[in-house]
């Protein structure tokens, strides 16, 4: 089984490990790889997270500005532009808690003071440091993605020559820069970071290898949904393999997955979960 966690945000504790926690991906980005331009107009954003939470989301992940290989950095204002008149919207109208995808101090503290509870760094605080004091002084919860390099240089990096210790290395080092900015362990979660700066095969052997992890005492989050290295031609073959990612990371102790087609992922997460409740401790 899993390790139970609790995970504190500023409202309310959230149990991890007795069942998969689905996190649904709301794009407010005109340039996303899966659904750039979809949900950049509010009306359709919010309609969009209602949806999710419908579906079964436990956690809207909203973000605004897109991540995908080869995307260039936006600026904090147009961020803050894109997903203000979004969290406005929101607020007060989800039971379940909203996640802003920002590594930028000042676009997580306007999305905190609307109601955010969550910060998803993308960049795993290599942008900007002091993000993780910033979380703290909300209270908020922060999930710490593991990043190599930065969406303009991934195709140049080179290969990892063993990418699960890689990972650890450098999720440990952050776990403790963010502790020495004054936020509590019980608030983290990290995340490998399924093709950020990973190649097809470096991201099989993190997903074959996740519970290697579980060392670092910490919620673990995975996010194949929709990634380059289960595309396929047919968006619905597309979304067979990020089924397949998904049971794999759940099997390997995921606690949280983030994903964009909620209601077909909790279907294969609770064959997952029920596989896990048979597994012997």
């Amino acid at each position: 089984m899993r390790k139970l966690y609790f995970w504190k945000l500023k409202q309310r504790e959230i149990r991890l490990g007795e069942r998969t926690i689905l996190m649904g991906v709301l794009n407010v980005t005109p340039d996303s790889f899966s659904d750039g331009g979809k949900y950049s107009d509010p009306d359709r954003a919010y309609a969009r997270a209602i949806e999710l939470e419908e579906e079964g989301a436990d956690i809207i992940d909203i973000g605004a500005e897109s991540t995908r290989p080869g995307s260039a950095r936006i600026s904090a204002a147009e961020e803050i532009r894109r997903l203000i008149p979004v969290l406005k919207r929101l607020r007060d109208k989800l039971s379940v808690p909203i996640s802003v995808d920002t590594y930028k101090s000042e676009v997580a503290e306007r999305a905190m003071d609307l109601g955010a509870e969550i910060i998803n760094d993308p960049s795993c605080l290599t942008f900007e440091p002091d993000l993780a004091k910033t979380v703290s002084q909300y209270d908020a919860g922060l999930i710490l993605n593991h990043m190599r390099g930065s969406p303009e240089t991934w195709a140049k990096l080179g290969p990892m020559p063993d990418p699960i210790a890689t990972v650890g290395r450098d999720l440990d080092a952050t776990i403790n820069r963010a502790r020495r900015a004054g936020l509590d362990k019980a608030r983290m979660v990290i995340d490998p970071g399924l093709g950020f700066g990973k190649r097809k095969e470096q991201n099989a052997a993190i997903l074959a290898r996740l519970s290697e992890l579980n060392g670092l005492d910490l919620p673990i989050m995975v996010g194949p949904s929709r990634k380059s290295f289960l595309a396929h031609p047919d968006p619905e073959e597309t979304k067979f393999a990020s089924a397949g990612a998904v049971t794999a990371a759940v099997l390997n102790g995921a606690h949280i997955v983030r994903v964009h087609d909620v209601r077909e992922m909790r279907a294969a997460t609770d064959v997952a979960d029920e596989i896990l409740r048979c597994k012997p401790e």
